[in-house]
């Protein structure tokens, strides 16, 4: 996984793009579509591996379909966002409470107002 000149490409960049063209597809596709959907040249193998990690990690789900599978996003961007803020919570070092308290120290004050209006509301 490089790119023209050379670099190895940050997977994370290339999850997202094949998220991206899930997401974009809106139906379940095959890693040859997805594959050219996404703007890196990429062999169909590793979109496939792409694809497998994604499901593996809970981000995209698969079922047969074709010769093969067809693979599907589980969650919207605003889910998986969701999705790691909670995964961040509970490696928080056992004190939940602490990571949560840092976390409005850092929001700016439209954020904060926000959260408090979810809260409010009776949002989980």
């Amino acid at each position: 996984m490089t790119d023209s000149g050379g670099e190895r490409r940050p997977a994370g960049e290339l999850e997202a793009s094949v998220l991206a063209a899930l997401w974009a597809a809106g139906r379940p596709q095959s890693a040859a579509q997805v594959r050219a959907a996404i703007p890196q040249d990429l062999a169909r193998t590793t979109v496939a591996t792409l694809l497998g990690r994604l499901c593996e990690k809970g981000m995209a789900g698969r079922q047969p379909g074709g010769r093969g599978f067809v693979y599907f996003a589980v969650q919207d961007a605003h889910g998986l966002a969701a999705r790691r803020m909670h995964r961040e919570l509970d490696q928080g070092a056992g004190d939940r409470s602490l990571v949560l308290a840092r976390f409005v120290e850092g929001l700016d004050a439209h954020d904060e107002a926000e959260l408090r209006r979810l809260l409010d509301e009776g949002h989980p």
